[in-house]
């Protein structure tokens, strides 16, 4: 009776974690983040005593980096779920103000590690058998330390070096009864007419999509082997070996790099490393990344990379990772090109058109913002423009305006920033713009020339088409004579097959149309490219007027046989 009671008492409250929501509430308030609940409904009252709140409203403070810092550091206090929490509100600059992004982008996830007694039970219920019989040694003294994990260093029996990434026990069920308690508060906050502004709910659905699939590091080892693959035949990428035999969803077990720390310049320079070079292999690795693979490592800080011999990165941590879609990276390019034109006013038409800016958005308002940024960057040669100060530039106009990114190109954009942060260390004259130049162009020509994609496009609706126009007719005609069975006025349409001759006709000339305009574009192209008076040259203009040849005698063939 007590049990149902309670919950009958605190329906906001999910069963069992009472605890837990003190323990919010009271990290909350040592860090003066108590204005958090001066706005709670009457009806909280009970609630409000059981969690021990302060009476009376409270008002928020005047200063915003302040706040900011001390709700960065009461999310670290508690915890695993409220660390990613804020690293995805990181990135969710429609939600928070800029001071806010600042501060969580900062978040740091490092606690002091269990004792060994702990974690080896955990390595050998994964392993199904005792250490020994899988390692030669292990050391007990992790390498790295997390609220989800900690890492040890291990030497197999073969001679391998390996690390194994064990997770801590009792997080999957920390992390759900914090998803519980996010969820209950999401949805009640939904009801309010702040929540009819912010879709709270969809927010942490998507955050519980993430962490939990980050808490199976059978994902995490799946990741990397993508990247192995799409990194085959680059020599500049070192992805280490995930062993399968031993990975399980609490235990991953890969191979270990034995290299020197990006950020450690001095190191590097005594070593006799070229810092020019691993700046540019790193600023290769990211933009083949975004622009060729749709697929990148969305946690470039300096701990998750290492350089081999050979100025080669090694690159570690695949938990947090980004995906582009092919419309994604086209999105992107088309962004560039409206952005390098200076046009304000189609810089807003494709935010509207990628979903970043709703319709009713104002729109005279937002392109004078953006043209006041862009006048910033006006005169600026590419390579004195820093991604990271175009991002803090841009944060507060997406959040005066409520624009939302897809959270993967936020995250692209963080990644770039915290890129070309290491890349300015290691060189001076580090310009990720005159990088990814040449993948930005190749990009644009597979959009605008006919490729692949066009051609599947093209015949996959060939197809579509044909079999509409054939079985038309016969549709039609079936439908016409039930009509005519049932309907006491006969119903009859007359010429129907020379209807279906002209669309059929109409079709043909509609698909030859489309393939000699892609072609005349495509030689256009290849003419341009082409050294003058070269032979090639002089074949391509050839070929290109044969077939504007075939294209005035197309128009003439479609006005000549023209419904009369």
């Amino acid at each position: 009776m007590m049990k149902a009671g309670r919950v009958a008492l605190f329906p906001l409250l999910p069963e069992f974690h009472f605890h837990r929501y003190r323990e919010i509430v009271r990290v909350l308030l040592n860090h003066g983040l108590e204005f958090l609940f001066a706005r709670l409904d009457p009806q909280w009252a009970p609630i409000r005593r059981f969690l021990r709140l302060p009476a009376g409203s409270v008002a928020a403070p005047s200063m915003p980096d302040e706040v900011a810092l001390h709700l960065r550091l009461a999310l670290e206090e508690l915890g695993v779920t409220f660390i990613k929490l804020g690293q995805i509100l990181s990135t969710r600059p429609d939600l928070l103000p800029p001071e806010f992004i600042r501060e969580l982008s900062r978040l740091q996830d490092s606690v002091p590690p269990l004792p060994w007694e702990v974690i080896r039970p955990v390595i050998e219920q994964e392993l199904g058998r005792p250490l020994e019989d899988v390692f030669a040694w292990i050391d007990p003294q992790p390498l790295a330390s997390a609220s989800l994990a900690q890492v040890h260093f291990a030497r197999l029996y073969d001679g391998k070096e390996v690390v194994l990434k064990v997770q801590r026990p009792g997080v999957p069920r920390q992390v759900k009864v914090d998803l519980d308690i996010l969820t209950a508060w999401a949805r009640r906050v939904a009801g309010t007419r702040l929540g009819q502004y912010y879709d709270f709910v969809g927010v942490v659905d998507e955050f519980a999509f993430t962490l939990r699939n980050e808490l199976d590091y059978r994902r995490e080892a799946r990741n990397a082997e993508r990247f192995r693959r799409n990194f085959a035949g680059e020599p500049y990428l070192h992805i280490p070996e995930v062993y399968w035999q031993y990975t399980t969803q609490r235990l991953l077990v890969m191979e270990y790099l034995n290299g020197i720390k990006i950020d450690q310049f001095d190191r590097l320079r005594a070593e006799g490393y070229d810092l020019k070079r691993i700046a540019l292999n790193s600023a290769r690795i990211v933009i083949k990344e975004v622009l060729e693979d749709g697929f990148f490592h969305a946690d470039p800080h300096p701990g998750n990379f290492v350089i081999l011999p050979g100025e080669v990165i090694g690159a570690m941590d695949f938990g947090m990772v980004g995906f582009l879609r092919e419309c994604d990276r086209a999105d992107l390019v088309r962004l560039y090109i409206v952005s390098v034109r200076l046009d304000a006013e189609g810089i807003v038409d494709q935010l509207i058109r990628m979903g970043a800016a709703d319709v009713h958005v104002n729109r005279k308002q937002l392109a004078l913002d953006i043209n006041r940024l862009l006048m910033k960057y006006a005169n600026l040669p590419l390579k004195e423009i820093r991604a990271r100060e175009v991002i803090e530039e841009v944060t507060p106009i997406m959040f005066r305006h409520h624009l939302r990114l897809p959270s993967n190109l936020w995250l692209l954009g963080k990644t770039l920033a915290m890129m070309e942060g290491i890349g300015l260390q290691l060189d001076p004259d580090f310009d990720v713009f005159a990088v990814s130049e040449p993948y930005v162009q190749k990009l644009t020509l597979e959009m605008f020339l006919p490729n692949r994609a066009w051609l599947e496009q093209g015949l996959q609706m060939g197809m579509e088409w044909e079999q509409f126009i054939r079985a038309l007719p016969r549709t039609g005609l079936q439908m016409l004579e039930d009509l005519e069975r049932r309907e006491p006025l006969p119903l009859q349409i007359a010429g129907a097959e020379r209807f279906m001759t002209q669309v059929h006709r109409l079709f043909i000339y509609l698909v030859f149309g489309i393939l000699l305009a892609a072609l005349i574009v495509a030689l256009a192209f290849l003419l341009a490219m082409s050294p003058t008076g070269d032979w090639t040259r002089i074949l391509l203009g050839g070929a290109l007027f044969l077939v504007l040849g075939v294209s005035i005698g197309l128009l003439i063939s479609m006005f000549w046989n023209r419904p009369r």
